[in-house]
């Protein structure tokens, strides 16, 4: 479409047959010529973002619209001799999914350090669900799709779960003492972890919309030791867990047959008095619904079909954010209005100081070795 057509204007629409597509370019391969008077049709949970001679023009809403471009049926062709009847006034549509997509995946792929009170440094293993949605179409487009005619999330869901483990990290570090008291905190690490996330999410214009935290799981060892510390806490001391086993052994003993089970119940008859006489001292002596529609720069909300902020007057359609500090900034922009950095420039990995592990510009643990790397 818009490719081999000479005459005929072209109407643009796009269905999700797969239910997986989050942006879908037409034509799907290489640019387009599309014409001056084309008709662009988005439905309802879509998106259009219009780029013509390489740039970004709008996002337009639901509805039908009318494209304008300088590409004349048969005369463009004409006037495109020189370029082998090529026009070199390309143009092509992207439509963006705005529905939410939900059941992703996240997890870690390998044991993640953190530094228990109790039980020392320890590694453990996380895996969840999450949502998410596009919220700012002409950014994510720009941010992460680039020039590709088909994103599916399947290319996306294996990087935000990198970004969610590495911030899962940090807020375990932050929020929890020892993994013992771990159990009925998994709604609370959820909910703070969603909000922790929500700024990363917002700088490829995508929405968290929901986060679940399924299992967090220790390794065995440490599985076991947790296991032998909730049996000691039905217990005022070890002292009485241990005569409780012994009791059980000898108990098993007495039932059984011979002279071994004789030999072992004479020698509890022995050992019962002291067992007793110890028990009654003083035991301190013993031992999809969609997202409102808000303003990206001062997050107050705005109606559906606004296109500036009634509050700020920012414009909603973002077009980049400065990688140093989130600034919505205009395409045409080198240096963010902000923070003064240059938008080109790009955040550096910070450097475990103790085991050199890589991590996210931000992070405030290392995913390797747990240590704090501030």
């Amino acid at each position: 479409m818009g490719k081999n057509n000479i005459i005929f204007l072209e109407v643009i629409e796009w269905l999700d047959e797969s239910g997986k597509e989050i942006v879908h370019r037409i034509p799907a391969s290489g640019s387009g010529e599309i014409k001056y008077g084309a008709q662009l049709i988005v439905r309802e949970s879509q998106s259009a973002v219009f780029f013509y001679n390489g740039k970004a023009y709008d996002a337009f809403p639901p509805g039908r619209h009318t494209l304008q471009t300088a590409n004349i049926p048969l005369l463009t062709k004409v006037l495109s001799l020189p370029w082998a009847m090529t026009s070199p006034l390309r143009a092509e549509v992207y439509f963006a999914n705005m529905k939410v997509f939900p059941n992703l995946k996240w997890g870690t792929r390998d044991p993640v350090a953190f530094k228990d009170s109790q039980l020392g440094l320890i590694r453990l293993r996380a895996f969840g669900m999450f949502n998410i949605q596009v919220i700012q179409p002409v950014l994510f487009i720009n941010a992460l799709l680039g020039t590709q005619g088909i994103f599916h999330t399947a290319e996306i869901e294996e990087y935000l779960s990198k970004v969610i483990v590495s911030r899962f990290n940090d807020y375990l570090g932050n929020h929890l003492d020892t993994f013992i008291d771990l159990p009925g905190k998994y709604d609370d690490l959820a909910e703070g972890l969603k909000k922790k996330l929500q700024n990363d999410f917002s700088r490829f214009g995508l929405g968290l919309q929901e986060l679940y935290i399924n299992s967090i799981t220790p390794p065995p060892e440490v599985q076991q030791a947790i296991d032998d510390k909730s049996r000691l806490g039905v217990f005022d001391d070890l002292n009485k867990l241990m005569k409780m086993k012994a009791a059980m052994a000898f108990e098993k003993a007495s039932d059984a047959q011979g002279t071994a089970g004789a030999g072992l119940g004479m020698g509890a008859g022995l050992m019962m008095p002291a067992m007793f006489s110890s028990m009654v001292r003083d035991p301190q002596t013993g031992g999809t619904p969609t997202a409102a529609a808000v303003c990206p720069d001062c997050k107050n909300p705005v109606s559906q079909d606004a296109r500036f902020c009634p509050s700020c007057g920012h414009q909603l359609v973002v077009f980049r954010q400065c990688p140093h500090c989130g600034k919505n900034i205009s395409p045409s922009a080198r240096f963010c209005a902000r923070c003064g950095q240059p938008v080109e420039q790009k955040p550096v990995e910070k450097k475990c100081p103790h085991c050199s592990g890589l991590n996210l510009p931000d992070a405030v643990f290392c995913n390797q070795c747990g240590e704090k790397l501030e």
